[in-house]
Formats: C-alpha cells, sequence, structure tokens
C-alpha cells in the first residue's frame, strides 16, 4: 500500500506533504522522515470549519471556543503521498481553493473588523495571523486579538488563511469601542479592582483583629495561671513556716518540762505527778475566713524573699546584714541614676558580688523580682530602660530598710 503520510522518525509527527515536511524541519531540525500507511487525522469543526489534527488539537479548540462537534474527514483528506518536491509554491488562495476541493462544502475567508486588521498589520503581523486571530477572538478588540496570538504562537498553522463554509451564519464583526467607551471600560475596571482591594482588606483585618483577641486570651490566661501557682506557693510557705514555729515551741516546752522534773530531782522532790498538771490550754484554732484570697503583691513578694534568705543564713547574722545592705545599695543607686546603664548591669561572675550576695540563696531572686534579667547567656543581670519602674524601686528599698532596722524581721 502505498504511504499517505510522512512520519517523523524523532517526534513521531504525521505530515501530509513534502512541504509540511520541509516547514517541520526548519522549525525543529528534524531530519528522519519515512512513508506511512497512517493517514493524518482530519476533525473539521462542524460550527467555524477549523481543521484539528490530533484529538489534543479538537479537545483545545473545545475548550477554547466551545464548539463541540467535529467531522472525520480523514478519510476524504487521505491520498497518496508524493515525494517530488514541488517546483512552485502556491499562493494562499490557490491553497484555499485547493483545500476546499476536498471538502463538501465550498470554504470561504471569514468576514472580519478591517479597522482592527490594518492596525495587527501595522503591528508586524502577517495578513493569515491578523485574520485568523481576529476570527477566532470574536472580532472582540485589538488587545483580545493580540493575547490570541500569543497564547496559540506554537500552533502549525497559525500562519494559514481560516476558512468556514460558505453557508454558515458568520456573526456580524463587533464594533471596537470608541475612546469615550474605552475610557468609561477602564474606569469600571479600575473600580472593581479598588473595591476587590478594600474588601480582602476588611477581611484580613478582621482576622488580624481576631489573632489579637485570641493572643490576648491565652496572655490573659497564662497570667492567671501564673498569680494563681505563686499565691499557692506562699500559702504553702506560710503553712510550713507556721508549722516550723509550732514544733519549735513544742520543743522548748518539752526541754522546759525536762529541765523541771530535774531540778525537783536535784532538789530531792518527787516527780510531779502528771494528773495535777494544768493541761495546756487547746491551741485556738484560726479562724477561716470566707473572703478570697487575693494575690500576693510585688511587696510581699520582695518581703518573703527577704525573710527566706534571712531564714537561709540565720546562723550568719552579719553576712546577711551586709547582703542587704548591698541590695539596697543596688535598688538606690538606679532610682537615683535610672539613666546609667553601668547602675542597671551587674556582672554575676564578680567576686565580690558574689561573696555579698550572688552565693546566698534569695539575692538574685530579689533582684529579679526588681524586675533585674539574666543577659548575656546568663553572664549579667541587667534591668532595661523601659522596665525601670520608681513603685518597685521604692518597694523594694522600703523592704531592705525594714529588714536592715526591724530585729524581729524573720524571727516570727
Amino acid at each position: 500500500m502505498a504511504g499517505v503520510s510522512l512520519k517523523c522518525g524523532d517526534c513521531g509527527t504525521l505530515l501530509r506533504s513534502v512541504e509540511e515536511a520541509q516547514e517541520h524541519a526548519d522549525l525543529t531540525s528534524h531530519s528522519n522522515f519515512s512513508e506511512s500507511t497512517e493517514a493524518v487525522l482530519n476533525l473539521v469543526c462542524s460550527s467555524c470549519g477549523k481543521p484539528c489534527r490530533s484529538k489534543t488539537e479538537s479537545d483545545l479548540h473545545t475548550k477554547r471556543t466551545g464548539h463541540t462537534e467535529f467531522v472525520d474527514k480523514t478519510a476524504d483528506a487521505a491520498k497518496p503521498i508524493s515525494l517530488e518536491v514541488p517546483k512552485t509554491t502556491p499562493s494562499g488562495s490557490e491553497e484555499a481553493v485547493c483545500a476546499s476541493s476536498h471538502a463538501p462544502e465550498e470554504m470561504v475567508v471569514p468576514e472580519v473588523d478591517k479597522k482592527l486588521l490594518e492596525e495587527l498589520e501595522g503591528m508586524g503581523f502577517s495578513t493569515a495571523r491578523a485574520t485568523r486571530a481576529l476570527h477566532y477572538s470574536g472580532n472582540a478588540s485589538l488587545e483580545a486579538a493580540v493575547n490570541w496570538v500569543v497564547e496559540h504562537e506554537t500552533d502549525p498553522d497559525i500562519d494559514e488563511m481560516p476558512s468556514v463554509p460558505i453557508n454558515s451564519k458568520v456573526e456580524a464583526p463587533k464594533p471596537s469601542l470608541t475612546p469615550e467607551q474605552l475610557k468609561a471600560k477602564q474606569q469600571e475596571l479600575r473600580e472593581k479592582a479598588r473595591k476587590k482591594k478594600e474588601e480582602e482588606e476588611k477581611r484580613m483585618e478582621r482576622e488580624r483583629e481576631k489573632e489579637r483577641i485570641r493572643v490576648g486570651k491565652e496572655l490573659l490566661e497564662a497570667k492567671r495561671i501564673e498569680e494563681d501557682n505563686e499565691r499557692k506557693r506562699i500559702i504553702a510557705l506560710r503553712k510550713a513556716e507556721k508549722d516550723e514555729e509550732k514544733r519549735a515551741r513544742e520543743k522548748i516546752r518539752q526541754k522546759l518540762e525536762e529541765d523541771k522534773a530535774e531540778r525537783r530531782r536535784r532538789l530531792g522532790l518527787p516527780p510531779e505527778d502528771p494528773s495535777t498538771v494544768k493541761p495546756a490550754a487547746p491551741a485556738v484554732e484560726e479562724k477561716k475566713s470566707s473572703l478570697p484570697i487575693r494575690p500576693a503583691t510585688k511587696s510581699e513578694q520582695m518581703r518573703e524573699c527577704l525573710r527566706s534568705l534571712k531564714q537561709n543564713h540565720k546562723e550568719d547574722d552579719a553576712k546577711v546584714k551586709r547582703a542587704f545592705q548591698t541590695l539596697l545599695t543596688f535598688v538606690g543607686n538606679v532610682a537615683k541614676n535610672p539613666n546609667e546603664e553601668k547602675f542597671r548591669k551587674i556582672r554575676l561572675t564578680n567576686p565580690s558580688f558574689q561573696e555579698r550576695v550572688g552565693s546566698l540563696k534569695g539575692g538574685i531572686e530579689f533582684l529579679e523580682l526588681c524586675e533585674f534579667e539574666r543577659m548575656e547567656g546568663g553572664e549579667f543581670l541587667l534591668l532595661p530602660r523601659e522596665k525601670v519602674d520608681m513603685a518597685v524601686l521604692n518597694s523594694a528599698g522600703s523592704e531592705l530598710d525594714s529588714a536592715i532596722k526591724n530585729p524581729f524581721f524573720g524571727v516570727l
């Protein structure tokens, strides 16, 4: 059987003639062609007459134009291929006549907007490409035609003059917009874009506000939990102190009883009759308050910190007093010179600081209650300028002054 097409051995494309093979070789640099008995698919759109050479091309045409009906004219167009190179190239009109001879209906070039056609030709597009672009873009506008050319630049038939059946109903070309209409259309599009942008900004602002509310609630809840935990810690600490005081009083009472019994024994008196011993007055149960426990204030936390420091080092009163005086000096310097960083920054590894404050449990904690923060990997304590609170510093100074001057501080 004689071949009805030429097949590219490099990419597998089927071509109808030697001319198409030459064009394909010029575009792709492929040179391996051979005869094939497989006919080139020829699907003709029933609506506009556009020929499609593959199922993919017909699907793309349907997607772009909405045309869904195609006539399979593969058998009508199939003919033995001639391997002779023609000496003359037929003109565009002759190709149209030749193509129309294979179709059952006479095909003609569709009418397009002449003004738009002249503008496209003035831009450098060929007549065939400009006509095809205007026809398939519906003669809508110059911009629509240019966009169609850009989208279909790789189509193999983009430079072929389009054709439609002579008896098909062709819609009249749409008139191009006047400058006033074009300006109004542009203004309308700008207004739509502005409204869309405003709506998007409002939506984003609502989302940001929701996020701010959510974060605020989380911060409040975290602060509430922290205050609750601190309140529980202070209550437990006070209970432990009371238990310790109770145990100390019990030890003193037992010691007094033992001393009393020892004195009676030395004096030769008989042991005291337990029945005659006046029973100790029952401990008055502390009346529980029905009022809610208020959160510990900053001053109470400082006082508790200083009390713990004294209790932890009660065997060395001089060392405790020196620590209190050193802390009072730090707080006083910051209160007097809040803008001087040298008074707001303490090196933790300083031997003098370690000896006076750093080595005592509770010393650094007191400074942290005064808003000092660990910086540079924990090497320094720094009170940031924006966190200097004179009320806090005054409270700290008052608590330290009371701890220094009150001889009973931390005893009870």
